[in-house]
């Protein structure tokens, strides 16, 4: 059993989605008791394990979290680990693009190059905490573009598809995301650790 240390629909979706039925999963949405972690790292890598620990040891379960977020190299790297606050503490995901574009409204098209990072860790209810990362190279689109998806998705060009993550088809964003990478990566150690 292995525990996602999220109550973001979107992101148990897309992880469910990319571990297949393999590996059962459960979210926090099973376990209203569970703490709320406060992500008061400096890294995606820290703030990633410190949410891992605290459920596993919570749950005492294996369980897996990430932290992911949009680097603009325009805004020289922000938001980065602040995206899911990027304005301000209750921000919405459409507060947060609003913010993005207004920044970067006078920047051309061709200097609005970003990426989305992510860092799994995933913790054993005794405190090992192993973690994978994964990147996906992008650019900041100057409108909303696409349906799909959360957080930023709506603004984040993919040349290589002419689309948005927001337009992508969600196997093909699964494919190619900072997310999917590193899932990908940490795929080999959860079925080490949890299938017999």
């Amino acid at each position: 059993m292995l525990i996602l240390a999220t109550r973001n629909a979107g992101k148990v979706k897309e992880i469910r989605h990319i571990l297949g039925t393999e590996i059962q999963v459960r979210s926090l949405a099973d376990f209203p008791n569970a703490p709320e972690v406060i992500e008061d790292g400096d890294t995606f890598e820290a703030n990633a394990a410190k949410k891992a620990l605290e459920i596993a040891r919570h749950t005492n379960s294996f369980a897996l979290a990430d932290d992911s977020g949009l680097e603009v190299d325009a805004l020289n790297g922000a938001p980065g680990v602040y995206s899911a606050r990027f304005a301000g503490e209750n921000a919405t995901d459409a507060d947060n693009n609003h913010k993005l574009l207004e920044l970067l409204k006078n920047i051309p098209p061709e200097k609005r190059t970003a990426r989305f990072r992510c860092v799994i860790a995933i913790a054993t209810p005794e405190g090992t905490v192993h973690t994978a990362a994964g990147t996906c190279e992008g650019q900041i689109s100057q409108t909303f573009r696409g349906a799909r998806s959360f957080g930023y998705d709506p603004l984040f060009f993919v040349p290589e598809f002419n689309l948005t993550f927001a337009e992508l088809p969600l196997e093909d964003k699964n494919r190619i995301s900072h997310r999917g990478r590193a899932l990908q990566t940490a795929l080999p150690l959860l079925r080490a650790l949890l299938l017999p």
